[in-house]
């Protein structure tokens, strides 16, 4: 989260596009470009930027390796605007496309070498500019339409959310998306309150959720109403269904060699990175066989131990990284290209609850992209930095590695 958003701040959109470049540092990127930096060091490789903001992972990468080429990838027309004119230096070294990440295979075929790319580097959450301006709807602190679409063009809002929900379905969806323990108690203010009107602006629903949180439990923790936004956030943009199919589909796009780091900032992200990690860092030959079996072997090779997480000194100068876990492999084999597309489930069914929230999200199957942009399957064009994929994040507390 940026430090404005930490404040109670937010910024109108010139504001932000003005100062663009000056807004924060990108979470702990020199130690993410030294994990890239075995596997796009070379000249003539290329990274993609699955999560491009204002680009600060793409700048310093750029900025490192001369001979470097860098994809954007963002599903925010605004963001790919502001990245692109900061980058634009860099010339047709620096690519952006306008979609959402899972299309990271078409990415990688458009722009790699033989489909595949060298590496890939994911900063998860709202991005800086998204919690930043208040027209957009993200923040808890300032009063602003009730948004939170990281597309514009898609249709369905987080006013539409709390309007049309039932109360156990937002019930289940506070406490799946925003790990909410007063997740009932939210929801039945919800429906109370909209019964008599409309709940329509950030405000309006921080007030009610800071009402219907205990006294004590709102002493600590941070603002009343931070899980209830990540929840609504979530669920509006399709986060971690999105996240969950995009995983394998980045694996399979690199090449043998190639490297991946994931920056997560609440243990819901975490967990599915984690996950997608350990299938390759393990053999899947059966238990008991005295050989390991051709093709079974882990494809996958650590390049942390568990979790990365910030020091004390770098939380000092940077508290944005106070939450983040940094996980990062290198790929050691060649994969089955059906992992991309294997049959993908909504998130909440994994918990044998209902998929409301997923089928509350806007489609991410869209091309329309900004005058110049490229979409996944378009030709090159906007060439144009502080990676600003951060969440409102002080509230991780995912299972540690």
């Amino acid at each position: 989260m940026s430090e404005a958003y930490e404040r109670g701040e937010t910024m109108a959109g010139s504001e932000l596009a003005s100062d663009a470049r000056n807004l924060h540092q990108p979470v702990m990127l020199a130690q993410c470009l030294d994990m890239l930096a075995p596997a796009i060091a070379e000249p003539g490789a290329v990274l993609i930027d699955c999560t491009l903001g204002m680009g600060g992972h793409s700048e310093g990468a750029l900025e490192r390796f001369n001979e470097l080429t860098v994809i954007g990838i963002d599903r925010d027309a605004d963001a790919i605007a502001l990245a692109c004119e900061r980058l634009s230096r860099f010339g047709s070294r620096f690519q952006a496309v306008h979609t959402t990440y899972d299309a990271v295979a078409d990415v990688a075929r458009a722009y790699g070498h033989h489909g595949t790319v060298d590496g890939i580097v994911m900063d998860l959450g709202a991005s800086s500019y998204q919690l930043d301006v208040r027209e957009r709807g993200f923040s808890y602190a300032h009063d602003a339409p009730l948004d939170m679409r990281m597309d514009e063009d898609s249709s369905r809002t987080a006013a539409d959310i709390v309007r049309e929900a039932s109360q156990s379905e937002l019930a289940t969806l506070l406490r799946l998306y925003g790990e909410e323990r007063f997740a009932a108690r939210i929801a039945s203010r919800i429906v109370q309150r909209r019964a008599q009107s409309a709940i329509t602006t950030t405000g309006e629903l921080a007030d009610l959720v800071r009402a219907a949180i205990p006294a004590a439990a709102r002493r600590t923790g941070g603002h009343p109403a931070k899980r209830t936004f990540q929840a609504l956030r979530i669920a509006v943009n399709d986060e971690l269904t999105i996240l969950e199919r995009t995983l394998p589909r980045a694996i399979a796009s690199l090449r043998v060699g190639g490297h991946i780091v994931v920056e997560a900032y609440h243990s819901l992200e975490d967990r599915l990175v984690k996950e997608a990690f350990a299938a390759g860092l393990q053999s899947s030959t059966p238990a008991g066989l005295p050989v390991e079996l051709a093709g079974h072997e882990p494809y996958l090779q650590a390049l942390t131990k568990g979790a990365l997480k910030a020091t004390p000194q770098e939380i000092e100068s940077n508290p944005r990284s106070a939450s983040v876990r940094i996980r990062a492999v290198r790929k050691i084999r060649s994969t089955d290209p059906a992992e991309s597309t294997k049959p993908h489930q909504p998130y909440l069914a994994h918990a044998g609850e209902s998929a409301y929230a997923p089928s509350l999200a806007p489609s991410v199957a869209h091309s329309t992209a900004p005058s110049g942009a490229r979409s996944a399957a378009a030709s090159p064009a906007y060439s144009a930095s502080t990676s600003n994929h951060l969440d409102d994040s002080d509230r991780y507390e995912g299972e540690q590695a």
